[in-house]
């Protein structure tokens, strides 16, 4: 997630000479712990972008937006007031920290996610996030859309079989109940959408290094990219 105390700050904008590594990837694919130990590493700032959408289908449904209304989600997303500090999630003063990983809002992001007028309203956030010594970016389209000129492309992928186990240990540490059997489904839905939107569909980007993580531990896809990191000397002067 954004490393930002004290909400979104747009009035600046970003820094295109600041260095940028987007990784993109299917949900459950370990995208965004990877993203947060290769910030860790550099020292940079971390954009989850994903969170964006997850807070945005949150706050629809529990205000009883239809998640089909994109002019409303659209005006929606622009004038929430969100903060980050650390791993805790507050929008308009509200902890949605565990709401946004539930499996309901992960769906309902989905579809959110497809909307031309609310990923218009989100790009401008992500690319303010964009701030020296350089930005972890990880999602979708990061690489494809939303960074397309980033340092380093990552497209991390794994089993859905995998991704779905994943999803249930991290949700069953925090103690939530949930059902394996329906991650699954949820997950292989899930990629038929992101795969299939018209708008910024999950690809990789043709100059994207694609990892395929289904038998490595998180030790080891961390491993491989900051070799990456130091081959392109993005690490130096962190």
């Amino acid at each position: 997630m954004p490393r930002n105390k004290g909400g979104w700050n747009l009035s600046s904008m970003s820094d295109g000479h600041v260095p940028v590594i987007a990784i993109d990837g299917p949900s459950g694919s370990g995208k965004g712990t990877l993203a947060s130990a290769i910030a860790e590493c550099l020292g940079w700032h971390l954009l989850d972008s994903g969170a964006l959408y997850r807070i945005v289908a949150a706050v629809a449904i529990e205000r009883g937006i239809a998640l089909d209304e994109e002019s409303q989600l659209a005006a929606l997303a622009a004038g929430l007031a969100i903060s980050f500090d650390d791993h805790t999630v507050i929008v308009d003063g509200e902890d949605l920290t565990d709401l946004i990983r539930t499996a309901s809002v992960t769906a309902g992001s989905s579809h959110v996610a497809a909307l031309k007028e609310v990923r218009a309203a989100i790009l401008s956030v992500q690319r303010a996030m964009r701030r020296p010594p350089g930005l972890v970016a990880d999602g979708r389209d990061m690489g494809t859309v939303v960074f397309p000129e980033a340092a380093l492309k990552i497209f991390l992928d794994a089993s859905a079989e995998v991704r779905a186990q994943r999803r249930y240990n991290q949700l069953k540490n925090k103690g939530l109940s949930v059902n394996l059997r329906a991650l699954l489904a949820a997950i292989k839905e899930r990629d038929e959408r992101d795969i299939g939107r018209a708008v910024s569909p999950l690809r990789a980007a043709g100059d994207a290094i694609i990892i395929e993580s289904t038998a490595m531990t998180i030790d080891e896809v961390v491993a491989v990219v900051y070799a990456e990191v130091e081959a392109r000397k993005l690490a130096e002067g962190t």
